[in-house]
């Protein structure tokens, strides 16, 4: 990885988005019912520095796609602000200065069947960004460049005449990488680019993207719900429970001396194939609904550790003394169990 410590490319501070998901007005008049807000993402605060991935990764419905599109500027905080390069997204003047800092991300998206327009070939796909940014003007000088793009991703030149359908999901998710690299961009957010593919081609995605960072110096912001597509392509990762962020460490050291008890529990789901009769404690209960959450730290009722401070008084996010920052109680006043013996981290299979 070519991380630069100190050069900040992304911050959020106090970042939340919450989605108004109540009935119709007549019908919380009739019923006496109250509005209702799903918070989706309450306060996280990261940063990424050039040329890093940093990941983030919990159960479904914690928040992780929405960070995402809050990063992007596909959805608007409710609260809180994103740092690009140290220009404040929510306070973009004109619109000039607006597409000038915005052709410096792009988006991968999730389902490559879904994200990849079917009535345009592959030639024009590609070359959308170019074109909208303004990039170039000259048909031939697109072509050359759409070529070449192609050719960094492993697919041919004679590949732009074609059709989306004409292609296999990892062949697909190869013209999105390629879509998202056309306007030259530093900073790439990847919302779960392999969940939606055959295990056996993930590697092989996961490899041309750590090939394009090491070319190219990109960052990446990795969404991801598998621990193993996580600590093959991560420097940092960050777990996040509904709506927050509960942990956050260097790859080595979360995979190994995990220190929230979530984590702990997500890591004990992953099969013990090397049989080393590590004490492991299963995943226990259901995520709580989001629109009504738990008092206190929202992690309480599933957590085994948990006391009445715990069920009163959320958790502000501490230094452990492993590096991590976690939000939990347990680590704070020392009450967390010492682990036995390391995590064996996850194996990315071939």
């Amino acid at each position: 990885m070519n991380a630069q410590p100190g050069k900040k490319l992304v911050v959020a501070t106090g970042l939340a988005r919450h989605f108004d998901v109540s009935k119709p007005l007549l019908n919380r008049l009739i019923e006496g019912v109250p509005r209702q807000v799903l918070r989706a993402v309450d306060g996280v605060d990261f940063e990424i520095n050039k040329g890093e991935t940093l990941s983030f990764v919990g159960e479904s419905g914690c928040g992780k796609s929405t960070v995402a599109r809050l990063v992007v500027g596909l959805y608007r905080p409710t609260r809180g602000s994103m740092q690009f390069d140290g220009v404040d997204m929510s306070n973009l003047g004109s619109r000039a200065e607006s597409e000038r800092i915005r052709k410096r991300f792009q988006m991968i998206f999730q389902d490559p069947y879904a994200s990849l327009n079917p009535r345009w070939r592959v030639g024009k796909i590609i070359a959308e960004p170019i074109v909208v940014h303004g990039l170039m003007s000259d048909p031939a000088q697109i072509r050359a460049r759409v070529d070449e793009l192609l050719r960094q991703v492993g697919l041919s030149p004679a590949d732009q005449e074609k059709f989306p359908h004409e292609f296999s999901g990892g062949q697909r998710q190869r013209i999105s990488i390629a879509r998202a690299l056309s306007s030259n961009p530093e900073f790439l957010v990847c919302d779960e680019p392999t969940s939606a593919l055959d295990v056996s081609v993930q590697a092989q995605i996961l490899n041309l993207m750590k090939d394009l960072q090491r070319q190219l110096g990109l960052t990446y912001l990795f969404i991801s719900h598998n621990l193993a597509v996580v600590y093959y392509i991560s420097d940092r990762v960050g777990v996040m429970y509904l709506g927050k962020l509960v942990e956050v460490a260097d790859v080595q050291t979360l995979f190994t001396r995990p220190q929230h008890p979530y984590t702990r529990m997500l890591l004990d789901a992953i099969p013990d194939l090397d049989m080393s009769g590590r004490p492991r404690t299963p995943v226990a209960g259901e995520v709580p609904n989001p629109i009504d959450p738990p008092s206190g730290c929202t992690f309480h009722p599933r957590c085994p550790l948990a006391n009445e401070r715990c069920r009163t008084q959320a958790p502000a996010p501490r230094r452990a003394p492993t590096g991590a920052l976690v939000a939990c109680h347990a680590v704070e006043e020392g009450r967390l169990p010492e682990l036995v013996r390391e995590y064996a981290p996850p194996a990315l299979p071939r």
